[in-house]
């Protein structure tokens, strides 16, 4: 039994944790609710689909994210070039703003799991990590690439009675990177990881 308290989320019973099998999860005493759990694959799962959301990340920054035909003339742009565009029309902070929420904070997020997550699963800690760990919860707010999709395709509707709307590769990959996103965000548990650690005998090795 380890000698570690943790209260019900439900019923707010503290109780000792113990220690699991892999793939079966611990219930209150008090109301049955679940208190954690212990997946199979606990650090398999967050490093797949962050590097997914990175793959996509890349496409879709790099391809446009749609094209507007207007009296036979097509223009193209990709999140960056709108970004620039605002920025060159007067409008630094809505610019800086989706830079922001789109690029920077999706960007740190992606890459700081990989630098925990990857060494971890092989069983070292990189230089950095409670640092890290902590700058993640720190900037997950601040990635709105699901607010950036919807208003793509609020545009999109608004934008079909003034020109031909054609959809780019980067708005598909700015679809899939949201889920994908998610994904990797609903599979990353921090109590996961330090419980990761504490199995390795390894927690003395944090910097």
């Amino acid at each position: 039994m380890l000698s570690v308290l943790i209260a019900c989320h439900d019923c707010d019973l503290l109780q000792y944790k113990i220690a699991l099998a892999p793939g079966s999860s611990a219930r209150c005493v008090r109301c049955s609710a679940t208190l954690y759990r212990r997946p199979r694959h606990r650090i398999d799962y967050p490093i797949a689909w962050a590097i997914t959301a990175v793959a996509l990340f890349i496409i879709a920054n790099a391809f446009p994210v749609l094209s507007l035909q207007i009296q036979g003339r097509e223009t193209s742009t990709t999140l960056l070039g709108a970004a620039l565009t605002m920025q060159d029309q007067g409008m630094p902070l809505v610019a800086a703003l989706v830079l922001g929420t789109t690029v920077i904070a999706p960007a740190l997020g992606l890459v700081a799991m990989l630098y925990v997550l990857i060494p971890l699963r092989f069983g070292r800690l990189m230089p950095g990590f409670v640092a890290l760990t902590r700058l993640l919860q720190t900037i997950a707010p601040w990635a709105m690439i699901e607010v950036f999709v919807l208003g793509l395709l609020v545009s999109l509707v608004k934008l079909q009675h003034l020109a031909t709307v054609i959809p780019g590769i980067g708005l598909w990959a700015f679809i899939a990177l949201m889920l994908t996103s998610v994904a990797a965000t609903a599979t990353y548990d921090p109590h996961l990881i330090w419980q990761h650690i504490a199995d390795l005998d390894t927690a003395d090795d944090i910097v």
